[in-house]
């Protein structure tokens, strides 16, 4: 019976959402000044080039690059992509506040580093955005969820709002991020990813 259930669902396998964990994440209603200034916070802008004052950031951040490359290649084979991808979470992660390891770890989790990835409560990509975000605080075209820069940029945002609603409360932060407040399995799933990526440059 496992072998015939499995032949079956062989051909619809495509159609499901492809493994991603997001959960059904609520949609609140913002305040005035919060949408604003969350729209403000996730307009667009290409990502600089790293500038580091001293030789030894620069150093530190090109051998944080070369082991979070290393890790993520079973992920994203090709080098030009996996580089580009990282060169970006730094860059947003940093740019909210954020611990470079905690969005990685989040990513893992969320999405297994799918750009494509859909849950079944319809949130997209990388950071498992919600399309509803699009509609509040961006332009309303939930298609670019699946742009890399966009989707990280929103997710990193996100996140901030939460941790700034839960009053620096990682734990909560992350169940809300969710949509499970509360429950503990998904905040200790990625805070387990995130020792993982917490790569000593």
């Amino acid at each position: 019976m496992p072998a015939r259930r499995a032949l079956l669902a062989g051909p619809f396998a495509l159609l499901l959402p492809t493994g991603a964990r997001a959960g059904a994440q609520i949609e609140e209603p913002l305040a005035d000044a919060v949408r604003t200034a969350l729209a403000a916070a996730v307009a667009d802008a290409a990502p600089p080039r790293p500038r580091f004052d001293k030789v030894e950031e620069r150093l530190a951040y090109l051998r944080w690059l070369g082991a979070a490359g290393e890790k993520l290649k079973p992920r994203k084979a090709e080098h030009h992509v996996r580089i580009e991808f990282l060169e970006a979470l730094w860059y947003e992660s940093r740019r909210a506040g954020l611990e470079t390891a905690l969005v990685l770890g989040l990513v893992q989790v969320e999405s297994g580093f799918r750009k494509y990835a859909i849950s079944s409560a319809g949130a997209r990509g990388y950071m498992q955005v919600m399309p509803f975000w699009a509609r509040q605080i961006g332009d309303g075209d939930a298609r670019r969820l699946f742009h890399m820069q966009t989707n990280l940029r929103f997710g990193c945002v996100i996140l901030r709002h939460y941790l700034e609603r839960e009053r620096g409360d990682l734990f909560m932060a992350l169940g809300r991020y969710n949509g499970s407040r509360g429950r503990a399995e998904y905040p200790n799933m990625v805070l387990a990813a995130r020792r993982s990526w917490d790569i000593k440059a």
